[in-house]
Formats: structure tokens, sequence, C-alpha cells
């Protein structure tokens, strides 16, 4: 016991010492707790009928990132019951699966649209896109007329899609070559507006995850 002690009152009298020592004990224990996640990460496999994105939803999902939507709008439920009979069931890790990045947000100035896929028409989409106040009058989310005659490089999103391949997505020869055809006069709005009608709709196919998002204030 006297010479445990006297280490205890080295470090004590040494305030570097005990910053390292302190700095290894809580490298360990990050690691120790850390480690764990990164590996069941790798181990979340998709259910069946969740599959990657389409070309034109692909695209959309890259216009979603460029225009910063993630900033205002999450696409995270929390299982809190004030979070689900809002938004619909609560998010799983296998819903975000083929997601580079994850679009869960932190904020939510707008509300969470992980469940929006199918709650609005097309139309619906496209007259908020283009001027929110067309259809929520108090919005405060900026207009993106633009989108509406900006075309899409079926090349880079060829590439996009290859390059996903080598990261896991299993994409195939024949995705890779029906892909330009399905963005044959497709614009960026249109491409937007796939992938916000795609949200929360991959496991509600088969009844796993019902889609049953109510109506919330912009």
């Amino acid at each position: 016991m006297a010479g445990g002690y006297r280490y205890f009152e080295t470090m004590e009298k040494h305030a570097g010492l005990l910053g390292v020592c302190i700095a290894i004990m809580v490298s360990l224990g990050g690691l120790a707790e850390i480690t764990p996640l990164f590996v069941r990460a790798r181990q979340v496999a998709p259910p069946a009928n969740v599959k990657p994105y389409d070309a034109l939803r692909l695209a959309g999902k890259d216009i979603y990132v460029r225009e910063g939507c993630y900033l205002c709008h999450t696409q995270m439920i929390r299982a809190l019951r004030a979070e689900t009979e809002r938004y619909g069931h609560y998010s799983v890790a296998e819903e975000s699966v083929y997601d580079r990045p994850h679009q869960w947000g932190s904020k939510r100035t707008g509300p969470d649209l992980a469940r929006v896929g199918g709650k609005y028409s097309d139309t619906w989409h496209r007259l908020h896109l283009m001027d929110p106040r067309q259809t929520e009058p108090e919005s405060n989310m900026p207009g993106y007329p633009w989108l509406a005659n900006e075309t899409i490089d079926a090349a880079d999103i060829v590439a996009r899609m290859r390059a996903l391949r080598q990261l896991g997505d299993p994409y195939t020869d024949a995705d890779l070559a029906a892909a330009p055809a399905s963005l044959k006069d497709k614009t960026a709005l249109d491409a937007l507006v796939a992938y916000l009608q795609g949200l929360g709709t991959t496991l509600s196919a088969n009844g796993t995850l019902p889609n049953v998002m109510t109506k919330a204030a912009p």
C-alpha cells in the first residue's frame, strides 16, 4: 500500500506526468467505447428491399447536399414519443446504409424529412422548391427556381455510381448502362423531387416502417 501511495503522490506532485497519465487513460477508455461501434457499423447490412439510389435519385441527393438542405432539415427521427407522433416511425441504421454522407442532421429550422416520401404530390414539391410561399405562406425557406433550368450531367452521375460501386454499393453494369437514358431531358428540379419522394419509403414497402408521417409546420 505504501508503494502504491508513493506512485500516486509522485503523479499528484508533477502536473505534467499527471496530464500524460490522464491522457493515456482517457484514450484507452475512448478506444474501448468507439472501436466496437466502428466494427458494428461495418456489419450493418441492408434488408433485401433497400437498394442504392437509382441514377435520378442519386443526382437529387447530390443536389440536396450541394444546396445545403441538410442545414435546416434533419433526416433522423428519434425514438421519442413527441418525434414519432409528429414524423412517423423512428429512423433505423439500415435506411441510411447507402448514404455517403448520411443526412441525419442536427438542426431543424424546417420539419424532419425522413418520412416525407409520398406525403405530397410531385406538383406540390415543385411549387414548394420554386417558391415555398406558394404552399406554405409562413415559410422562411428560400426558393430554388434555377433548378428548373439546370440540366443533369449523365456522365458525371455514371462516374459517381462507379465510385460508389468501389465503396460497396451493389450497382450492376446494367444499372450503369441504363443511367444515361433515365436522366435524359431531366432537370435538377426533377432529380431533387425524385429524391424527396423516395425518403422513408424503402422499408415501408414490406410494412417494416409504415409511412405514417403527419403534416408538420414548415
